[in-house]
């Protein structure tokens, strides 16, 4: 079996065809331009380069492994696709620099951990198997979750569990984090679990799933610095737009898809007198939304592919020019 045909078969897109019908009325026209600002393993851009003859696409990826596994499975398509390797905050940067037009027609982003990060048991992803504790999208840079761990404060830890995973129990574990560490250094995934199990009552871990779910969810939101980089993304996006380009967002957990409904809600709503017979199109939003609420998997999808249980699909048109204070 190739390499391409390998990296295939490890990912299933989710909502492949919902996120393409979206994106279509600003894909399907001569010479368009799709930036993939999470390009994994290249399969939501694959599908677009099948589907839209005339379309170019921009894959933006942290990951330098998931570059040159989406780089060789997308290879047939030529210099209809492009790699970059950066952090998709910068696609403001990367379409001024790559498109003629200076704009893009869409923007994808599948936000959260790659499939690929995942099933890669040595990334220190997944709590399913015993690894290096690493975490970090892009390996060769900033610090990994061992060294996070190693250095901040208990207050510190317990925030961060709280905030990024919800964790109702994040100051017990904490406390045990910062114990353990005091006898020997928190090096693997293995450790974390235990650690995890000992500090959530017995109770509380019979349901909600794997118990150390929001504990790692958690560590690798601080350690990649996902929120705040999508935060910076989001305006990013918007400006890279044409007018009639669509942004097209899957979140997989509440506090991505909290930032990505509020930037949504605000670019598309009036900020007019409720009274005032005739609207300027100077105050007319610049967002027009593509989905009432969320999109989600249905029952049919979730049994072909698990991940997508907690998908969240939006979309947004942009009809008037966007600018930061939108």
């Amino acid at each position: 079996m190739d390499d391409a045909r390998a990296t295939s078969q490890r990912h299933t897109p989710v909502l492949l065809d919902e996120c393409l019908n979206m994106l279509a009325p600003a894909l399907d026209a001569q010479s368009a331009l799709l930036v993939d600002c999470t390009l994994g393993m290249g399969g939501h851009t694959e599908a677009a380069l099948k589907r839209f003859p005339r379309l170019s696409v921009i894959g933006i990826d942290r990951d330098p492994q998931a570059i040159a596994l989406a780089s060789e499975r997308l290879r047939p398509f030529g210099e209809r696709f492009r790699a970059v390797h950066t952090t998709y905050d910068r696609v403001g940067e990367v379409v001024a620099r790559h498109s003629p037009s200076g704009l893009a027609d869409g923007i994808l982003m599948d936000l959260g951990v790659s499939s690929l990060q995942l099933d890669e048991a040595d990334r220190g992803f997944s709590y399913a198997a015993d690894a290096p504790l690493d975490m970090r999208m892009d390996p060769t840079k900033g610090r990994s979750a061992a060294d996070l761990l190693a250095t901040a404060a208990e207050a510190e830890i317990a925030k961060i569990l709280r905030v990024y995973g919800e964790e109702r129990f994040a100051s017990r574990i904490a406390r045990r984090i910062v114990r353990k560490r005091e006898e020997a250094p928190l090096e693997r995934t293995g450790e974390l679990v235990d650690i995890i199990r000992d500090a959530i009552p017995a109770p509380a871990r019979r349901t909600g799933g794997n118990p150390s779910k929001r504990t790692f969810q958690a560590l690798r939101v601080a350690v990649n610095d996902e929120l705040r980089i999508l935060e910076r993304a989001l305006p990013a996006a918007l400006s890279s737009l044409r007018i009639g380009g669509r942004l097209v967002i899957e979140s997989y957990q509440s506090l991505e898809d909290r930032l990505v409904k509020e930037a949504f809600r605000a670019g598309s709503t009036l900020d007019v007198p409720v009274d005032l017979p005739i609207i300027p199109e100077s105050k007319a939003p610049p967002l027009k939304l593509l989905t009432r609420g969320a999109v989600l998997a249905n029952e049919e999808e979730r049994a072909r592919n698990p991940r997508s249980a907690s998908v969240r699909l939006r979309g947004v048109e942009l009809v008037r020019e966007w600018k930061e204070s939108s």
